[in-house]
């Protein structure tokens, strides 16, 4: 599975990198391929390649407050998520998803 993200919080501090973070581990645990853009108090970092965007399988997006450029997405899968579970639920989540996926 080829998972493209964005996340961000109302801070854009702690929990848009932490949930980053624990997204792209779980997805390289479960042997999938990952790329995080953040958008944080520093703006935006890693920003995805459109052609990433074009080939990925799903977009997560959290949902905590809203993602810039988010037209980027239009036509794709998106799975809509708040930060706080992404830290504590990624592996889960990624699991469910790869079902409904078939992946």
């Amino acid at each position: 599975m080829k998972i493209a993200a964005v996340t961000a919080c109302p801070s854009g501090v702690a929990h848009t990198y932490m949930s980053a973070e624990a997204l792209q581990v779980a997805a390289k645990d479960q042997g999938y391929e990952c790329h995080v853009e953040t958008q944080g108090q520093i703006g935006i970092e890693n920003r995805l390649d459109p052609q990433y965007i074009k080939d990925c399988d799903v977009v997560i997006l959290t949902n905590d407050i809203g993602i810039k450029d988010e037209d980027r997405f239009k036509g794709k899968l998106v799975l809509r998520v708040k930060a706080g579970a992404l830290i504590k639920q990624s592996s889960p989540i990624l699991h469910k998803l790869a079902e409904k996926l078939g992946c």
